[in-house]
């Protein structure tokens, strides 16, 4: 399900909100992040309410949406919704090492998504919406293996999880408009947020940890 049919229902709520804007050239952010030394690709579903967990943290600095993991190049937001790409909404993380590390990443990940849900995360379903970790190095893949096998050591999930960890590909930021939506439009991104069903979700399974 394409989230803007949450947008549409709540547009009478968002007057006060921005207005949506073009696309941008993805090199020209990639470009000005040139004090990243890390470097960390996670899709948890919708890379609108991926990108809040991660700017938290300190050593973050900068959080890109876009896709990755198909075979399109150069796809739209309209393609990759529609599930014709085999790309999945994904988020990029730079971060200095120095400051947080890969498995800290790791941590906001997992308590971030369902990963015992492969068709999608919470409202999104489809491929396009799959949770995955796409890893750079094998010291990552390692990292991201350990943390999988103990969240399932520790039964906080009842069911398999079966989030992908495979190797980064292609990785293409979404449209800027995409880009740090819950600051520029807090209201629509609540409004989508509260119904997506993500909160409730991580509630029950997290409490306030």
């Amino acid at each position: 399900m394409n989230r803007f049919i949450f947008l549409f229902i709540g547009l009478w709520i968002a007057t006060l909100a921005p207005p949506l804007s073009g696309a941008f050239g993805g090199d020209d952010m990639i470009g000005t992040q040139a004090s990243a030394t890390g470097k960390a690709t996670f899709a948890g579903g919708c890379f609108w309410c991926m990108e809040p967990p991660f700017d938290k943290l300190e050593g973050v600095t900068a959080t890109i949406s876009g896709y990755t993991g198909g075979h399109k190049l150069n796809p739209t937001y309209q393609e990759v919704s529609a599930g014709i790409t085999g790309h999945t909404e994904a988020l990029q993380v730079h971060f200095d090492p120095s400051k947080t590390s890969y498995a800290e990443l790791l941590e906001v990940f997992w308590r971030n998504i369902n990963p015992a849900d492969a068709d999608g995360q919470f409202v999104d379903r489809g491929t396009q919406y799959r949770p995955g970790i796409f890893y750079h190095n094998e010291e990552q893949k390692h990292l991201a293996e350990e943390s999988r096998d103990t969240l399932t050591a520790s039964g906080v999930f009842a069911s398999q999880l079966v989030v992908e960890i495979t190797p980064a590909s292609d990785f293409y930021p979404a449209e800027e408009y995409h880009q740090d939506y819950y600051q520029k439009n807090p209201v629509r991104y609540k409004f989508y947020r509260y119904n997506s069903g993500r909160d409730q979700f991580l509630k029950k399974i997290w409490g306030d940890k």
